[in-house]
C-alpha cells in the first residue's frame, strides 16, 4: 500500500549504486532517486514534493551511510497519509538493502 516500486537499479563503472523508485500515492512526491557508494549516500533528489523539504532532506542525507538515513527517515509521517516522502526515501534505502550482491 505504501510501498515504493523499483523502476530502475544499475551500478556506474566507479561502483556507485543507483536506484530510482515510484513512490506511493500517499505522497507528493513521485519519484526519489538515490546514490550510493560503500554504503553511503553521494547523491538523492526527489521528483515532484513540496520542494524546499525534499531539497532539504535530500542534501541531509548526503554522507550518511544509508543504515542512519533508513533508521532516520523510517516512520515519518506527513499528516494522516502513513507515510511521508523522507519515509518513501528510507523505504527506497530498504529496497537497495534488501537488494545488494
Amino acid at each position: 500500500m505504501y510501498e515504493v516500486t523499483k523502476t530502475s537499479d544499475r551500478t556506474t563503472q566507479d561502483g556507485v549504486r543507483i536506484i530510482c523508485a515510484d513512490t506511493c500515492n500517499s505522497v507528493c512526491s513521485r519519484q526519489v532517486a538515490v546514490a550510493v557508494k560503500d554504503g553511503v549516500i553521494v547523491d538523492c533528489a526527489f521528483n515532484g514534493g513540496c520542494s524546499g523539504n525534499t531539497q532539504g532532506v535530500a542534501r541531509l542525507v548526503k554522507g550518511m551511510s544509508v543504515d542512519e538515513a533508513i533508521a532516520r527517515l523510517d516512520g515519518i509521517l506527513c499528516g494522516n497519509r502513513g507515510t511521508s516522502c523522507p519515509d518513501q526515501l528510507a523505504r527506497t534505502l530498504r529496497l537497495f538493502s534488501e537488494n545488494q550482491n
